[in-house]
């Protein structure tokens, strides 16, 4: 009987319960439902069970050090003696010693558990590819989980072809995302060959596409191509899939919480890196010198950051300098991975046009509207009746603190913090846009974090209920420069 750290959902021993022991299995799971800690537990239970000695985690840069951070040290129970080792590109010779005597067995100590967990953008390369697979070749007996799978999709990318390559030499593998199929069916193949080339019954591609595609020859010209026109038979597809898969969505979780906090991490890019040290140092010298004596500069200076943090720069004239930032990639990332309306908050006018203006070209001029204080008045009460309207084509409320206060929006299930204010009112405010009477389904709220940087600070004082505007003078003000 496998004891717990923590106290598990009904859907989430559910899962554990069916699929620990099988050989490969899909944790579609709903975000917010908790899959990584079904994986922690199963991992811990084979381990336990000595059927497995070593785990390998693959997520997108965004989640993989949630799972070093939070999940595995929150989850996996104290009892089991474990190391882990995070992937880095920059591989030192202390790295490369310290990954040896991870990764071959004859150097490390037995009954330990040993962790790798990867991002997936590294299986892209040479040497994360060569790293993951010389993993499990030593390692054979290991557990290998591809979180937020979505990302494998494309069966001709190179980290896809790496990811199944590598996943023939694990004895056992999972697949976690909560949206398999993000654009169509056939996003599943992929996936699923993960986790076995005969999980849905194909050991081809294109045998697959023929069963469940409905395809047309086009002419273009003196060309003649293939194009998918429909599908057909996915009554049949979905019990295949039932076969090896647990399905949780957050509307069938009656026990869960009724908010449920996400935190999605970017990496500053190079550019970012250099403007943010430059900007810090700038403004601890004021500090010093003592030009920064009132809240207001101190604050001015913090929204500086954030807004380095956002990739862009605006100079004391106003000319505004975009920096190479990895924010809207993500944004658009996450948003593959949630269902149903989404409200997405920022706190600049730049960042709300460059979001509407990347979901309507990803997802229709329809899909997404912009209420902030450039949108005419007129416009706001139909933008507010067309997003609670489920069957409107509007699938994305974009906006800043115009849109905290005196609106309701409790067709949204997911808000997706793209920036935090650092005003706690405007923070509270917002969240209860959608959590509030007339809404039946639980929420799920994710931060856009860089980590070690102010976004990090702002974040955790508002989770605290700290309101920033009236902590950031003196010796405080230091703390949120460094």
């Amino acid at each position: 009987m496998y004891e717990y750290k923590t106290k598990p959902y009904d859907h989430q021993v559910s899962a554990f319960e069916r699929s620990w022991n099988k050989p490969y299995w899909a944790l579609l799971m709903e975000m917010g439902t908790g899959k990584s800690k079904v994986t922690v537990d199963t991992m811990a239970a084979l381990f336990e069970n000595k059927l497995i000695d070593t785990a390998l985690i693959i997520a997108p840069k965004g989640v993989f050090d949630n799972w070093v951070r939070t999940e595995i040290p929150v989850h996996l129970p104290d009892r089991i003696p474990h190391k882990i080792l995070r992937w880095q590109p920059n591989i030192t010779k202390k790295y490369q010693e310290e990954l040896r005597d991870f990764a071959l067995p004859e150097r490390r100590k037995r009954d330990v558990l040993h962790i790798f967990v990867m991002n997936v953008e590294a299986l892209s390369t040479t040497k994360g590819a060569k790293t993951a697979e010389a993993f499990l070749k030593y390692n054979p007996d290991c557990l290998m989980a591809v979180d937020e799978s979505t990302t494998i999709k494309n069966r001709k990318a190179q980290r896809t072809k790496t990811v199944v390559k590598c996943a023939r030499l694990a004895k056992y593998r999972r697949i976690l995302t909560g949206s398999p199929i993000t654009k169509s069916p056939m996003d599943l193949y992929s996936q699923c060959d993960v986790l076995s080339n005969r999980a849905l019954g194909f050991t081809s591609y294109f045998s697959y596409q023929n069963r469940y595609a409905v395809i047309q020859t086009r002419k273009m010209g003196h060309r003649s191509f293939q194009e998918i026109t429909g599908y057909r038979r996915l009554d049949e597809l979905n019990e295949r899939l039932e076969t090896f898969s647990t399905r949780v969505l957050k509307e069938d979780c009656l026990d869960l919480p009724a908010k449920i906090y996400l935190r999605r991490d970017i990496e500053l890019t190079d550019e970012q890196e250099k403007a943010y040290a430059q900007m810090k140092n700038l403004a601890l010298a004021q500090l010093e010198s003592g030009q920064l004596s009132t809240t207001q500069s101190v604050l001015t200076q913090i929204m500086r950051l954030q807004q380095i943090c956002c990739g862009f720069l605006r100079t004391d004239e106003d000319e505004l300098i975009p920096l190479k930032n990895n924010r809207l990639n993500e944004l658009m990332d996450i948003i593959e991975e949630v269902q149903g309306k989404v409200i997405i908050w920022a706190t600049w006018k730049h960042d709300i046009h460059a979001i509407t203006d990347a979901l309507r070209k990803r997802f229709g001029t329809e899909s997404a509207a912009a209420y902030f204080g450039e949108t005419p008045q007129e416009d706001r009460s139909t933008i507010i009746t067309a997003f609670q309207d489920p069957r409107s084509a509007l699938r994305f409320f974009v906006s800043n603190k115009t849109g905290a206060y005196g609106i309701t929006l409790t067709e949204a299930r997911t808000m997706i913090y793209y920036a935090n204010s650092y005003d706690l009112e405007v923070r509270l405010q917002s969240e209860d846009r959608a959590h509030r009477i007339g809404q039946k389904h639980n929420v799920t709220y994710i931060d856009l974090v860089a980590p070690r940087t102010i976004d990090e600070k702002i974040l955790q004082a508002l989770r605290d209920k700290i309101n920033i505007a009236g902590r950031v003078l003196g010796e405080d003000a230091r703390n949120w420069l460094l």
